[in-house]
């Protein structure tokens, strides 16, 4: 939401170090960094915060130019003054707020909290790495709670662990985006350069925002905003006396020892009531339907590891299958099915119209073999029942007749699309259905509509936007692997989904994910959380 000005500061001082080891007067220096400003703020797009930021640097470039001493904090004033006066949308602007609060805290609040943690033995460079995002995170934080009706409790940790990798993420960016245009190898060179960096980026960034209860709620707007700022400046005027640091740190401490064992490893799951969970098992799906008898249920697809499903359906506590469907014959889908039958008696294990690809059908059947349960085909127009769950067989309509099993669309277009009708609602189940098959079914005029959508193929960019749109799915639910290398699920489409209003929600982020009854009485999903690497990055 703000680029900091430690963006711009890492370019500059890339530029003003490559001049002055050239032997450049200042003001040849000046000019080539006022030319390196203008160029980033171009390519990071002139947005409030970059514009803070970018007029912050200019002020800094010209008193290098003039000889001037450079001061931090009336360069900020000046910059703010400026902008407001040139665009006055910007004082409502959350990004400019944002961004002059964070940098005015390091301005002001850092050097105190530094300073402090010195006097009690805390090393420098540790002072300075703990003081920088807990004073940007203290000030930002009431605006960001009004924004989002969140607090996080995570924030100054992921700063932590992400501040390494800035500065050189930062400036083999920018180098990649200079160099592209003229020497496509450099550009490659720099941005291969910067892959590990950014990878550990969005890796800090999902694992902090998976941590169960990281952003407890909090009032919305400019009230929630108001009423934390206000316990946030009661709170650091009250931490000047040793007593209530004292206070403070013994409930901290108190609250660790409760909380953190009952959250990040939390106790009473599964969730009562619940009706279907999506089982975490990597790249693949695996998904569970209560069936309204205890201990049973069915299973909709095995995921691609017996050990992630076999775990899954034992912390549920189901001990047999009124029914294992299989959407299709695909190894994410399939390859987990030994470790689902290990210990649990199987009604049957169905399959679609298409058997491709041949191997993959032998070792279903063989498996299903082992484990003594007969393998039968489900057409569309199918009904099942059970006390609390019917499955409607949607699709697929009119499957080709011979399926390269080499081409994964193709195999992708035989799944099984299936509409499940529980106590909360109901829930459109289309596997890994692709373009052509979504195609038939809108056409037919099949009924889609659903409270629950299981987003096809791991929320890949090969769904039809209108069948994706024709649930108006409150809640949509992604089974997708962490780490897998298809880039899944696609940005587009989970924009796409938040567009529509539904709530997303994915196992790469919050673990297995239960479908439980909410207090208005419709549907609501509850995580574990622990979301699992998926160990072959699928």
């Amino acid at each position: 939401m703000a680029v900091s000005g430690s963006n711009v500061a890492f370019v500059l001082g890339a530029v003003l170090l490559l001049a002055r080891g050239v032997r450049l007067g200042p003001r040849t220096v000046a000019v080539l960094a006022l030319l390196a400003l203008v160029g980033f703020v171009v390519l990071a797009r002139p947005s409030p915060s970059v514009l803070r930021a970018g007029a912050m640097g200019a002020v800094a470039i010209l008193a290098l130019a003039l000889g001037r001493t450079r001061s931090v904090l009336p360069a900020l004033a000046a910059t703010v003054v400026v902008l407001l006066l040139v665009d006055p949308a910007l004082a409502v602007d959350a990004g400019f707020a944002l961004s002059v609060l964070a940098t005015g805290a390091l301005v002001l609040l850092a050097p105190v909290v530094v300073t402090a943690l010195r006097r009690r033995g805390v090393p420098p460079g540790v002072a300075e790495a703990l003081a920088v995002p807990l004073a940007a995170h203290v000030v930002t934080a009431p605006v960001v709670a009004g924004l989002s009706g969140e607090v996080s409790l995570v924030a100054v940790l992921a700063n932590l662990l992400a501040a390494p990798v800035v500065a050189p993420a930062t400036v083999l960016g920018v180098l990649a985006a200079v160099l592209a245009p003229w020497w496509t190898g450099g550009a490659h060179a720099a941005v291969w350069l910067a892959g590990p960096e950014v990878s550990w980026l969005v890796w800090v960034a999902h694992r902090c925002a998976a941590v169960p209860g990281a952003a407890p709620d909090w009032p919305g707007g400019v009230t929630g905003g108001l009423l934390l700022a206000g316990l946030v400046l009661l709170g650091l005027v009250a931490l000047r006396w040793r007593r209530v640091r004292l206070l403070a740190l013994a409930v901290v401490v108190g609250l660790l020892l409760v909380l953190v064992p009952t959250r990040v490893a939390p106790v009473g799951w599964p969730p009562p009531g619940w009706a279907l969970v999506m089982c975490d098992v990597g790249q693949g799906d695996g998904l569970v339907l209560a069936t309204g008898e205890p201990g049973r249920a069915v299973l909709l697809d095995a995921g691609p590891d017996g050990t992630a499903i076999d775990g899954c359906l034992a912390r549920l506590g189901v001990r047999s299958f009124a029914l294992v469907v299989l959407s299709h014959l695909h190894a994410d889908h399939v390859d987990g099915l030994a470790g689902a039958l290990r210990g649990r008696p199987a009604g049957a294990v169905a399959i679609g119209p298409v058997h491709e690809p041949i191997g993959a059908l032998a070792q279903v059947t063989a498996r299903a073999r082992q484990a003594g349960t007969p393998v039968v085909g489900l057409d569309p127009a199918a009904v099942l029942r059970w006390p609390a769950l019917e499955l409607d067989v949607l699709g697929p309509l009119h499957p080709r007749p011979h399926v390269d099993p080499d081409d994964g669309t193709e195999v992708n277009d035989t799944s099984l699309v299936l509409r499940a009708t529980t106590p909360l609602g109901r829930v459109l189940l289309p596997g890994d259905a692709e373009a052509e098959s979504q195609e038939t079914l809108l056409a037919s005029g099949a009924d889609l509509g659903a409270d629950v959508l299981k987003v096809p193929h791991h929320g890949s960019r090969s769904s039809l936007p209108a069948f994706v749109t024709a649930a108006h799915a409150r809640l949509a639910l992604v089974s997708v692997g962490q780490g897998n290398s298809y880039g899944h699920p696609n940005p587009a489409m989970m924009g796409l989904l938040a567009g529509t209003g539904a709530l997303v929600r994915r196992t790469d982020q919050s673990g297995d994910l239960a479908l439980v009854p909410a207090a208005d009485g419709g549907a609501a999903v509850v995580a574990r959380g622990d979301p699992r690497p998926d160990p072959r990055r699928r």
